[in-house]
């Protein structure tokens, strides 16, 4: 049956994939299909989806972050007669249900790119009483909720995506976002946080993307302070997390300051451990497969935070050789690091996920990438992973970080492992945006907060004569938030 998915206007590459991957962990091989309604952008908040059935509707609707409302479409139209004509061609037995004494209902009236006055909205909803509503009207707890939206039209300047006339839809909501998840785990009150701490909304959606459910097992390499595990273990995982600080992991900021104490916060199951760990020497023994169900993590790309790996740079130059920890020295010693390359921390991340990942296990990161680029033009090909999608999100004019979302789809093998190798020698050699012109030209921090103007911009800006962050537009509000 076909639905309308009404959206929040912000994340616009990622409201899809989401809805997709939750379609996939609620209806298991379903089929799905996209259409947009007639003279719509592709950046509109109105999709059409054709999912089997409302009860996966329902929980689709409901487990998202971005999906505002899933309706079950009663009407649509031009103008409010049109509207009525479609109103009352809609099938009488889908109706009825819902129009009886015994239910309550509520009518929300809703716009996008126009605002409406109290009387408007009053007005609006008295026009429908060409239906014959017998319950009585439940404003804070209805059975049925209704909903009535009024887009704007193309010759409104309200920097919103382009919609040729005034559309309006009216439906029975069968689901939505309980966004009432983003205060309550909003970092603003959390307990323990660090300059990585992934933001509540995006840690959520990272959940959404890797299939998270009660009884699976979740692994975060670069936990940090937590905040992607605490969104796993929200929707009833079992989490697993390291870092290669163990300063991060064992104390924090002291006993009720830490990453625990996170988890404590929310009433949260504790994960089943936290360890000190090396992504570059991973402490998994070596005959070790297929453990986690899904593996999350915002590997360290030099925004925030530079990577490390264990070594220090005289041990790794071979200037110093190997030392024992003596054993008075052992419980507060901080291992020495020295710098690991994005690069090399995806391909270790590639691996790691290739032999630890169940069959059908899926890989969530975030990978840096040029605004003018496709992360999947220029991000190496793995055997064990087919990618399942990419969304985009700007950080600046010139570089943006992309959400890969990879499912595995083929063991791991010595042959597999070996060809990787290969692949990511090729992908350090050509991928010079991140090695050779970001050692000539800065570090990537510097290119995302520096202005354009003392940077080369890249060609697609230049051609549109940006000389600054500052001039720089997105086409419409919330294109790039």
């Amino acid at each position: 049956m076909w639905y309308l998915c009404y959206f929040y206007h912000r994340l616009l590459d990622y409201r899809r994939p989401e809805v997709e991957a939750l379609t996939k962990l609620f209806g298991g091989s379903a089929k799905f299909e996209w259409k947009l309604p007639q003279h719509h952008h592709l950046d509109s908040p109105f999709h059409f989806i054709w999912l089997p059935s409302e009860d996966i509707a329902s929980k689709v609707a409901n487990r998202s972050i971005l999906v505002k409302c899933m309706l079950e479409l009663w009407g649509q139209g031009y103008s409010y007669e049109e509207l009525k004509t479609s109103v009352q061609t809609f099938p009488e037995e889908h109706k009825l249900p819902y129009l009886g004494v015994e239910s309550t209902f509520r009518i929300v009236v809703d716009t996008f790119g126009k605002v409406l006055s109290s009387d408007e909205q009053r007005e609006r909803i008295e026009s429908f009483s060409y239906i014959p509503f017998k319950g009585r009207v439940d404003l804070r707890n209805a059975d049925n909720r209704f909903w009535l939206i009024e887009t704007d039209d193309q010759f409104s300047n309200n920097g919103l995506p382009p919609t040729v006339q005034r559309t309006l839809f009216f439906g029975r909501e069968v689901g939505g976002a309980d966004r009432k998840l983003l205060p309550t785990f909003s970092l603003s009150n959390r307990k323990y946080l660090g300059p990585t701490a992934m933001d509540a909304e995006i840690a959520f959606l990272m959940a959404n993307q890797a299939l998270v459910q009660p009884g699976k097992l979740v692994y975060d390499p670069f936990v940090g302070t937590g905040s992607i595990l605490v969104a796993a273990s929200h929707f009833g995982a079992m989490t697993m997390g390291a870092d290669i600080d163990i300063r991060v992991v064992r104390n924090g900021r002291g006993p009720d300051c830490n990453v625990w104490s996170n988890f404590k916060q929310y009433d949260l199951p504790l994960p089943i451990s936290l360890i000190r760990a090396d992504n570059n020497l991973p402490p998994w023994r070596g005959d070790l497969q297929e453990i986690f169900d899904a593996i999350i993590c915002d590997p360290p790309y030099g925004v925030r935070a530079g990577g490390r790996k264990s070594g220090g740079r005289k041990l790794l130059k071979g200037v110093k050789g190997p030392y024992v920890i003596p054993e008075e020295k052992r419980k507060d010693h901080i291992p020495s690091t020295a710098p690991y390359s994005l690069v090399e921390c995806v391909h270790d991340l590639l691996d790691v996920a290739a032999r630890l990942l169940v069959m059908g296990g899926r890989l969530v990161f975030f990978y840096p990438v040029a605004v003018d680029e496709d992360a999947k033009d220029i991000f190496p090909d793995h055997k064990c992973f087919t990618l399942v999608s990419h969304s985009e999100q700007i950080l600046s004019t010139r570089y943006s970080r992309c959400l890969l979302t990879m499912e595995k789809t083929a063991r791991y093998t010595v042959d597999v492992s070996e060809m990787a190798r290969k692949k990511h020698l090729e992908f350090r050699e050509n991928h010079g945006m991140l090695t050779e012109e970001s050692r000539e030209n800065g570090t990537l921090r510097s290119k995302v907060f520096s202005p354009a103007d003392n940077l080369e911009v890249s060609s697609g800006l230049s051609e549109m004569n940006i000389k600054s962050d500052k001039d720089w537009k997105p086409k419409y509000r919330s294109k790039y938030v």
